[in-house]
């Protein structure tokens, strides 16, 4: 488990990059819950890291501003009652973080207009509706 995080493709965080906290769980975990450090924070240095090429790392920066704190990102784990499943859980929460945020922008819409012929239709049917709807009436 431990070793580079691979996030998409041929983009792969080292290890080094990646720095890892532990600390005392709230939640499940028996007599052992005051003993073990079972919660796990995994921070990223998303400003600083050699992982992203230059355009990537402008736009994870920008996608991720929100969950930055001085450029970087910290993910949280503590359902498991382990410590190796929530660090195994903090790094596919990272990995998918990650892939999110270096995603390519999705393809612009091209805006198009109904054509002529389908205006006409439409037109023609709630003409039709309107013609029926006033036969229907009665007239007092």
């Amino acid at each position: 488990m431990p070793g580079p995080l691979p996030v998409r493709g041929s983009i792969v965080v080292p290890e080094a990059e990646l720095t890892w906290r532990f600390s005392r769980s709230s939640g499940p975990g028996g007599q052992g819950v005051n003993t073990t450090d079972s919660r796990v924070e995994l921070g990223f240095d998303v400003a600083r890291t050699t992982a992203f090429g230059p355009v990537l790392r402008a736009r994870a920066l920008e996608r991720l501003a929100a969950r930055l704190v001085d450029g970087v990102i910290t993910v949280t784990a503590s359902e498991h009652r382990s410590q190796l499943r929530n660090r195994e859980a903090a790094r596919e929460r990272l990995a998918a973080l990650l892939r999110d945020a270096i995603a390519p922008p999705p393809k612009r819409r091209r805006s198009t207009k109904p054509s002529r012929g389908a205006v006409e239709r439409r037109l023609a049917a709630k003409k039709h509706r309107s013609d029926l709807k006033r036969l229907r009436r009665t007239e007092d």
